[in-house]
């Protein structure tokens, strides 16, 4: 019994640690939660975060260039990509507290395809050293779309993606 919990502690210290997990997931729905902190102040990081061209991978984009993306951060606005011969709608704002949180509805890349409805709330906070930023994720789409498999690779790829916002 000991060594399940000291295994189990260490376990929990590295998701703490990493700041990313999969909180569940099933055959129709998955959650996810990335935390990260940050050596910007709050408004720098808020003003990076409604930039997403300055810190979202290209390789998760359409067109392969992250120059592509922008976001309207209003509500009804969209987390849109352009570019020669295609545009892509990534997501729409439904919610906004300008310099603290954005909510959107966002099926990301093949989640739209799959009928994943999705919505990414991401919010900031100021903190002693800089700030910190959480994406919460909720996905929950039919059984076909093998949530389970898209929870650890939209996992990857949002974890990736807090690390970029919050690296200045």
């Amino acid at each position: 019994m000991r060594q399940r919990f000291t295994i189990g502690a260490a376990l929990l210290c590295w998701v703490m640690q990493v700041g990313a997990e999969v909180v569940s997931s099933s055959d129709t729905h998955f959650v996810l939660r990335h935390e990260a902190d940050s050596t910007m102040t709050a408004g720098a990081l808020w003003d990076r975060l409604i930039q997403p061209a300055t810190w979202w991978h290209p390789d998760h984009s359409y067109s392969g260039k992250a120059e592509n993306l922008s976001l309207n951060a209003t509500a009804g606005g969209l987390w849109r990509e352009d570019w020669d011969g295609g545009s892509v709608s990534h997501g729409r704002v439904l919610y906004v507290q300008e310099g603290k949180t954005i909510r959107l509805e966002a099926p990301f890349g093949p989640l739209q395809e799959l009928g994943v409805y999705t919505i990414w709330t991401i919010s900031i906070s100021e903190t002693e050293g800089g700030s910190s930023v959480v994406f919460d994720e909720v996905a929950n789409g039919p059984p076909t779309a093998n949530l389970p498999a898209m929870a650890k690779a939209v996992d990857g790829v949002k974890a990736e993606a807090i690390r970029r916002l919050s690296t200045p």
